[in-house]
């Protein structure tokens, strides 16, 4: 019998609980034990069972690579909050603001390396495979975290250039975790192609989410500082099509304060959040999200399994869609 997603979730964090970290030097591992214990939605370890309980109700050899992809996930938020100076994480502080941003380097390499160790667990013929679509992974989201970076500093980013940003930095490993569990269940190179797509495109949807969620979420349920987007100037779908849209004053508008130097927090997301209500980009950006989620729901039409199977997986994208952190 299928499990469902409250149960996998459970058997995640019970995997997570369990995981035998290494305890000295102290100020090594206990960043590492803070961020895997500050929560989360666990969607990528959740996806990677999914893939495997569409072919195979035993997950026995699905536990450990899935808990290996929540570690290089939460691996990637250490290393990402100190390139984006965060200051909250989940609603507490960030590792490189309760430790210092050397120890949350150090940590967070440690992460990536137990992220190998972990993911290596599954069985023999399925090694090489996995190795190789992990460190494609991996080397996808650090180029989508330099684009994400290089974006800052340039005038000239289109939304094609942030999609294939988002692409890379978020929506590979989705699609990858997906693909692992379609190895470890048994699935054909066709339907993990497909399960990849599927897992590629609700990321990317996934991701404009967020960039929603950022500006016009509550603080209280995303569980991080809002419009920290807008403060930073990060080129997110919201900016870049508010920009493609303005006319001349309010491009000017937005140009003086992406260009401001001594600024009110406040005030500046309170007048770039009416520009971007004024210019309508909020449901535009609903509306390429919604389109990914649908191509997305398009590949899981296509795999070889009982459809019976999917009803597990297509839960989970809609509550993606419908989420409110």
């Amino acid at each position: 019998m299928q499990a469902g997603i409250i149960k996998l979730s459970e058997l995640i964090q019970n995997e997570i609980q369990s995981y035998d970290i290494i305890r000295d030097p102290e100020n090594l591992y206990d960043p590492i034990s803070y961020i895997l214990e500050l929560g989360g939605k666990r969607l990528r370890p959740l996806l990677t069972l999914l893939g495997t309980q569409l072919y195979t109700n035993n997950l026995d050899k699905a536990m450990i690579p899935a808990l290996g992809v929540e570690v290089f996930h939460n691996f990637s938020l250490v290393h990402d909050d100190i390139m984006d100076q965060a200051p909250l994480r989940r609603g507490k502080p960030t590792v490189h603001h309760k430790w210092n941003a050397n120890t949350a380097i150090l940590a967070g390499d440690v992460m990536l390396v137990k992220a190998y160790e972990l993911i290596a667990a599954v069985e023999d013929q399925h090694l090489r495979q996995v190795m190789k679509l992990f460190s494609e992974c991996a080397t996808g989201v650090c180029e989508g975290q330099q684009y994400d970076m290089d974006f800052e500093q340039s005038d000239e980013v289109s939304i094609e250039d942030y999609l294939e940003m988002i692409r890379l930095k978020t929506a590979v490993l989705l699609g990858f975790a997906l693909e692992l569990g379609g190895i470890i269940g048994g699935a054909s190179s066709e339907d993990q192609a497909l399960l990849r797509s599927f897992g590629e495109n609700i990321g990317i949807g996934f991701q404009i989410k967020d960039d929603l969620l950022d500006v016009f979420g509550d603080e209280q349920k995303v569980g991080k500082q809002i419009a920290g987007d807008i403060i930073a100037n990060k080129k997110t779908f919201l900016l870049i099509k508010a920009l493609e849209k303005a006319d001349e004053a309010t491009y000017d508008q937005l140009i003086d304060w992406l260009e401001a130097k001594d600024f009110d927090p406040k005030q500046k997301v309170k007048a770039v959040t009416a520009i971007y209500k004024k210019l309508g980009v909020k449901e535009e950006a609903e509306a390429v999200m919604n389109e990914y989620f649908t191509q997305g729901l398009a590949s899981l039409k296509k795999l070889n399994v009982d459809k019976m199977r999917i009803a597990s997986l297509k839960a989970f994208t809609l509550n993606l869609i419908e989420r409110e952190n």
